[in-house]
């Protein structure tokens, strides 16, 4: 029963089964996004970039508290329920403030499978609050959390966090990340609950405001109604690290922004359910007929091998800051880094091979929503 509710919820670019709906995106419009200023355009995108958040690459130190018991209970993967929290984190002149904020459960499998003990979370602050601040900015942010209190399950949060490094070496149009240390305390006793990784994921309209444009939510796009460039490269990343946990069709771990040319572009996140991250809850899709999501599968649209190459170059020249990715991450384990370099290096021997390119890329591409 298990492996066929996540099947249901693991979404390819097919867009044949139902996904994340909740955003209630109407079928893409072929208007254009309404003209933005040039000068407002630049200062957008100027503020976005300057998120202090993001600015460093240390592991964050912070504390939240609120009622973990009522929290980690709201497992409906449609509700928007909030709960009072308070944060403790150091400012930028290195004396340490608290502020209250709002939490709510986010995700649609680590809440309905009760798969992890501790569900992914999504924080929503007020700008008074969060000002002089390493927030300050900031409205809301998706935190990744260590699913379960168990060193293995907390190794799962590097590991995402690698795959989201990988692609900003790729593109700067991809979701910023930053490694963090959450102190979690029981808003009743007072006591921690738990001392795990955590990661902090940038908002969907500062990515949108870094790339010039705007978030929008259309569903039920082909490959042929977005950048061409983007979605290949996506694409071929999602192979990459083993995801076929995505789907553009039904807005499915991919965002999407618009620029005032009306060209649409596909941004994607959350990889826990890659082969990169290997996590134990990772069940592919039955559809795709892989045992196992180590096992890569091209999603992507129909190209030539000729149309291919010019993408194969650049991973190939990234190959080493790709590799040594690995050693410079923080609280991942030893064993695992040889391991997920190996996986690289299958990867990159792929793409070096004619064959295995026809076989892997040319020969199972998904014509059904557009190439």
């Amino acid at each position: 029963m298990r492996a066929i509710v996540v099947a249901s919820l693991i979404l390819a670019s097919t867009g044949l089964v139902t996904g994340r709906q909740q955003r209630g995106a109407p079928p893409a419009a072929s208007q254009p996004a309404p003209k933005l200023d040039a000068k407002e355009v630049e200062r957008r995108k100027l503020d976005a970039d300057a998120r202090r958040l993001f600015a460093a690459d240390t592991p964050l130190e912070f504390t939240l508290t609120a009622d973990f018991r009522a929290v980690n209970r709201d497992r409906n993967p449609q509700s928007t329920k909030v709960f009072p929290a308070t944060m403790t984190v150091a400012r930028p002149d290195g004396t340490t403030g608290t502020f209250p904020l709002n939490i709510r459960t986010r995700g649609h499998v680590r809440r309905m499978l009760q798969t992890c003990a501790f569900a992914p979370l999504r924080l929503e602050f007020q700008a008074e609050h969060v000002k002089n601040t390493v927030f300050e900015g900031h409205k809301n942010i998706k935190l990744g959390t260590h699913c379960r209190d168990v060193d293995l399950f907390e190794q799962y949060v590097p590991r995402e966090y690698a795959a989201y490094r990988i692609f900003n070496l790729l593109t700067p149009n991809s979701f910023r990340a930053r490694l963090a240390k959450a102190t979690y305390v029981d808003q009743a006793s007072q006591k921690p609950v738990a001392v795990r990784q955590a990661i902090f994921i940038e908002d969907d309209d500062d990515v949108a405001k870094r790339m010039e444009g705007r978030s929008v939510a259309y569903q039920k796009l082909t490959f042929r109604r977005v950048d061409q460039d983007t979605v290949t490269l996506m694409t071929l990343f999602e192979y990459m690290i083993g995801n076929t946990d995505w789907s553009m069709y039904l807005l499915h771990n991919v965002v999407l922004t618009e620029k005032t040319s009306g060209i649409i572009y596909p941004v994607p996140y959350d990889f826990d359910y890659s082969g990169l991250v290997n996590a134990r809850y990772a069940i592919p899709a039955k559809q795709f007929n892989i045992t196992s999501v180590r096992d890569r599968l091209y999603l992507g649209p129909c190209r030539t091998p000729t149309d291919f190459e010019p993408y194969f170059a650049r991973f190939q020249a990234l190959k080493p800051q790709i590799l040594a990715l690995f050693d410079s991450i923080p609280g991942m384990d030893d064993s695992y880094r040889k391991d997920s370099q190996k996986y690289m290096e299958r990867f990159f021997q792929t793409i070096s091979r004619p064959n295995e390119v026809k076989r892997e890329f040319v020969d199972t591409c998904n014509n059904r929503v557009g190439a």
